[in-house]
């Protein structure tokens, strides 16, 4: 008998959470689980990756909508509320999206489906949650919000430090023990067969010392801060650039404050890329500016690709970094991202010496190891 399994996710547009998902599903034996995949916006470059034996369900189709332009309103407005009807009467979901099946188990594949998959009528199936982020770092994460997470027979987390935050804050044995810590799936085969990708708008010649930082521009991924730094060693002499690949909100406001630094020459922000792998493939180093982030998933592929990393200290790197073995943890403020990238530019050896180490050392978050872990849990679940 096949597990009859329930996967829910916000969208499949570029994202961690999502990738992760996708690279999970693409590798799950079809023969042993019968899955749906419930997204609420159909939407997102991941769409087409879908397996074809997954059945996917929707409550509504359109583009993301990550403005507030005048005519955008009325129709997050309804968005918001269509969803909001299937979370306060779940039984409409499951009768008419759904068509009454019952599922064996339920997973909530983002930290922000928790209430969806708690609100399930179907009391007998097991729940999973998957911790994408820091939520320690996020304010609508309260602690009564996090002790809804205890209500889940198991709590998937993507680091190390967020199993210790988790379980800092469980009651009891039982709880502790469901608060599982689990590598993202990372298809290595596949990040070096796209940076293999001939590419033609590279916006740099490779004779000055390139910086590659690449994410959705949000305040929490620190590019302000980023392009202070920048302008710092900049005016000390210290020759670099900088290629920001990505799109969101924050996107203007970087921008317009790459245009009063003066700073159009030296940094480049090429928006989204589907593909940003040959970018990063031709940068010499990788910069991570965040504030906070989950498992930072891009930090692994640019390990795969062999690149030196200057990191501040957020959730996941000292797993993903071995403690600094394989590049340079910073703490987590404009200063250490100043320290870092002068370190790395003013010490040619230092970037050398990170290359041996990661060409040397055994990667944990290998595709593998990943989905058998994912397996083994909702095979015990």
């Amino acid at each position: 008998m096949k597990k009859k399994i329930l996967i829910r996710i916000g969208s499949l547009r570029h994202g961690g959470a999502e990738k992760v998902l996708i690279n999970f599903l693409k590798n799950l034996p079809e023969d042993k689980y019968e899955i749906d995949l419930l997204i609420n916006l159909y939407t997102g470059m991941y769409i087409k990756e879908v397996p074809s034996w997954v059945n996917l369900y929707y409550l509504l189709k359109g583009e993301m909508i990550t403005t507030n332009k005048p005519h955008e309103i009325p129709v997050k407005i309804f968005r918001v509320l269509y969803q909001k009807m299937f979370l306060w009467f779940p039984w409409l979901l499951y009768r008419f999206v759904l068509k009454n099946k019952k599922y064996d188990v339920e997973i909530g594949a983002i930290h922000g489906m928790y209430r969806e998959i708690l609100s399930s009528p179907q009391s007998n199936s097991k729940k999973i949650i998957w911790i994408q982020n820091d939520i320690f770092n996020l304010k609508e994460y309260t602690p009564e919000v996090i002790k809804q997470f205890f209500k889940f027979d198991k709590i998937l987390v993507i680091s190390n430090k967020l199993k210790e935050e988790m379980q800092k804050v469980a009651e009891d044995r039982k709880q502790r023990q469901a608060v599982i810590q689990i590598f993202n799936p990372i298809d290595k085969n596949d990040t070096l067969r796209k940076a293999n990708v001939q590419i033609d708008d590279y916006p740099f010649s490779n004779t000055i010392p390139t910086f590659i930082t690449i994410g959705t521009v949000y305040p929490q991924k620190g590019y302000d801060r980023l392009l202070d730094v920048h302008k710092k060693l900049i005016d000390e002499g210290l020759k670099h650039q900088i290629i920001i690949i990505g799109d969101g909100f924050d996107f203007e406001n970087i921008y317009t404050k790459l245009n009063d630094l003066n700073l159009m020459k030296t940094v480049k922000m090429l928006g989204f890329r589907d593909n940003p792998y040959p970018y990063l493939k031709k940068a010499d180093f990788y910069i991570m500016s965040s504030r906070h982030e989950g498992f930072p998933t891009i930090i692994a592929e640019a390990l795969i690709l062999n690149k030196p990393i200057v990191s501040t200290d957020v959730s996941g790197i000292k797993d993903l970094l071995q403690n600094g073995k394989l590049g340079m943890i910073t703490p987590n403020s404009e200063a250490g991202i100043y320290e870092g990238m002068k370190k790395m530019l003013t010490n040619l050896e230092l970037a050398d010496q990170y290359r041996k180490e990661i060409a040397s050392a055994e990667l944990p978050f290998v595709l593998e190891k990943s989905v058998a872990h994912l397996q083994e849990i909702i095979d015990n679940v």
